[in-house]
């Protein structure tokens, strides 16, 4: 007998579909794209929500996995991302679009691990454990490049972030 799996995680806030931006290489965020209302008991300019979402379908039998389909996403949260008017610059703008190419660049290392896996009928499990793997990785070096420019307020260590996540995007250009 021939099982239909159909399985949407998304990662980051809920299980519902919301609104969000898909990350394109030719769109750069706008302060327009920030529409939550900001927290002001939190010492930040701004704050970027994104993460990464996975849809997959398989078809399997109880002992093989015939075919599938994993479509991996690196997506923007408007309604759940924020800036102080006070505080906007196009620094701090470029910071955040940062953090969301660190999505993308995640969800395109997930990409390739899906490519190289070798998935079983176990599918559903083993795509939400790379998942969980590459997300605790993506939140680890969002926190390490907040650490290093300071959110922002050292200019060099931020140009050096931004020259790394762009060359580390190029390297993986085969899995946008």
């Amino acid at each position: 007998m021939i099982n239909v799996l159909q399985i949407l995680l998304f990662i980051v806030f809920s299980q519902s579909v919301e609104y969000s931006i898909l990350w394109n290489e030719n769109s750069r965020l706008t302060w327009a794209d920030f529409k939550g209302k900001p927290d002001k008991n939190i010492d930040a300019a701004a704050l970027t929500a994104s993460g990464i979402t996975v849809d997959l379908s398989a078809k399997t039998t109880q002992t093989e996995l015939l075919n599938f389909n994993v479509l991996v996403e690196a997506r923007f949260y408007p309604d759940k991302s924020w800036y102080k008017r006070e505080s906007a610059s196009s620094f701090v703008l470029a910071h955040e679009q940062l953090h969301f190419d660190i999505t993308e660049l995640h969800a395109r290392k997930l990409r390739r691990i899906l490519d190289h896996a070798n998935l079983t009928v176990n599918i559903k499990r083993e795509v939400s454990k790379l998942n969980d793997i590459i997300n605790e990785e993506l939140k680890e070096m969002q926190q390490e490049y907040d650490r290093d420019s300071n959110f922002s307020r050292n200019k060099d260590t931020q140009r050096k972030w931004q020259d790394f996540v762009h060359n580390e995007l190029r390297k993986l250009s085969k899995y946008k």
